[in-house]
């Protein structure tokens, strides 16, 4: 083998650190919980079901291909991506494999169960329109910590599981646009399914944080 062979070689075995990183259901989902904003590794324990040691074990793993980075506060090393790109190439697996996997769409309409097609979307273009014309009101129903990390524009923060108890705190008289983490975040379609039982014109906005962060669009935090 040739300089020219080896040289070839070892660069597409740098690449494949990223390939071997990514090829875990368990890490893509730390990663996108991620790009809702930084965790501690004790929160992503607690949000995912693992213990702590294999939460770090995974961790390392994506440290090891540079997809996160750490810093530390007192006694807690927190997570991050590390950078906007792992949101990009987050989305992209997402993308790619629901066009060419014919098992992502059985997957997600067994995670979001019977009545799918009860649960309107819209896409980003109808949802800036409505926005425009003053006749939507676009809600996080993400946990508060993920909102305050990061939110879409003018977003209201109402976690899913508190929307029952405010719903006297949304309008009856405009479309709400719910919206979570991803594109495949069931938050969104429970949340559609609850208002309009509520008798709220609901739709579901078919991209998450994740899509709206890969794309270069704003995305806002609150004070503390």
């Amino acid at each position: 083998m040739d300089e020219r062979e080896v040289g070839s070689s070892e660069l597409w075995g740098e690449f494949a650190r990223v390939g071997k990183a990514l090829g875990s259901g368990t890490r893509l989902r730390m990663l996108d919980l991620l790009a809702q904003g930084q965790r501690s590794v004790e929160s992503l324990a607690q949000t995912m079901g693992l213990g702590v040691s294999t939460t770090s074990a995974h961790l390392q793993t994506l440290r090891h291909a540079q997809l996160v980075r750490t810093h530390r506060v007192r006694n807690h090393v927190f997570y991050a991506l590390a950078g906007d790109d792992v949101a990009t190439l987050l989305s992209l697996v997402q993308k790619v494999a629901g066009t060419h996997l014919a098992e992502v769409e059985r997957a997600w309409e067994h995670f979001v169960g019977p009545g799918r097609g009860e649960v309107e979307e819209v896409d980003r273009a109808e949802l800036l329109t409505r926005l425009e014309q003053g006749r939507a009101l676009v809600l996080d129903v993400r946990p508060e910590t993920e909102f305050a990390a990061g939110h879409l524009p003018e977003a209201v923060s109402v976690p899913v599981d508190e929307l029952t108890r405010r719903m006297d705190e949304l309008p009856e008289d405009t479309d709400i646009v719910a919206y979570c983490r991803d594109g495949y975040c069931v938050m969104a379609v429970d949340a559609v399914r609850t208002l309009r039982s509520h008798g709220r014109r609901a739709y579901r906005l078919n991209e998450g944080l994740l899509e709206w962060r890969a794309s270069g669009w704003p995305v806002h935090t609150s004070a503390g």
